[in-house]
C-alpha cells in the first residue's frame, strides 16, 4: 500500500507562482493603481475640507461659548457633533468605495492571470499550482517548480520589465480625532 501511495505521489506534478509579482508586472495593474490613487486623492481632499470646516466651527464655538445662551450653545454642540459624525461616515464610505473599485478593476486582471496559469499548467502537465507569497504557509519550494515566468510569458509580458511594487488597495486617510465640544 505504501508503495502504491509513493508511486501516486511521484506522478503528481506541483508548481508554484507568485500572483503578487505577476500582478506587479501587468501593465493593467499600473492603470488600476493610477485610477485608485486619483479616487483616493479626491477622498482625501474632501476629508481635509470637512476637517477644516469642523476645526473652524469648533474654534468659533470655543471662543464664543462664554457669551452663548444655553439654547445657542446646545445648538452649536449638536452641529459640531453632527459634522464630526459626517466626517467619520465619509471616511468609512470612501474607504469602502475604494475597496469596491479595487475589486472591480482587479477582477479582469486576475481572471487573465488565472487563465494563463491554467494554460501553463495544462501545457506542462502540472496537477497543482500553489500561490507562494510572503504570508503563505509554503515553507520551501524548489525554484525549478516556479512557473511565474511562464505565466508572464503566456500573458505576453516580459518578466522583470516592470519594477514597480504590486498594486495594493490604497486606503483613504482616516480623519484625525476631533476634540468634542465641552459641555458646561
Amino acid at each position: 500500500m505504501l508503495t502504491s501511495l509513493g508511486a501516486q505521489a511521484q506522478a503528481l506534478k506541483v508548481g508554484f507562482t507568485r500572483i503578487d509579482y505577476v500582478v506587479s508586472q501587468s501593465p493593467e495593474a499600473k492603470e488600476v493603481t493610477n485610477q485608485l490613487n486619483i479616487q483616493q486623492a479626491q477622498a482625501e481632499n474632501e476629508l481635509k475640507r470637512m476637517q477644516t470646516e469642523f476645526q473652524t466651527k469648533y474654534s468659533a464655538y470655543q471662543s464664543g461659548v462664554a457669551q452663548m445662551t444655553d439654547v445657542i450653545r446646545k445648538d452649536r454642540e449638536t452641529e459640531l457633533q453632527t459634522l464630526q459624525t459626517r466626517i467619520q461616515q465619509f471616511s468609512q464610505t470612501a474607504q469602502e468605495s475604494l475597496q469596491a473599485k479595487y475589486g472591480q478593476l482587479m477582477k479582469p486582471i486576475l481572471t487573465k492571470i488565472q487563465q494563463a496559469i491554467d494554460t501553463v499548467a495544462l501545457q506542462n502537465g502540472y496537477h497543482y499550482i500553489i500561490n507562494v507569497t510572503s504570508n503563505s504557509d509554503v515553507l520551501y519550494a524548489a525554484e525549478e517548480l516556479n512557473i511565474t515566468d511562464l505565466v508572464l510569458k503566456k500573458m505576453g509580458i516580459t518578466p522583470g520589465q516592470n519594477t514597480d511594487k504590486p498594486a495594493n488597495t490604497p486606503a483613504p486617510a482616516t480623519p484625525k480625532t476631533a476634540i468634542p465640544p465641552k459641555k458646561k
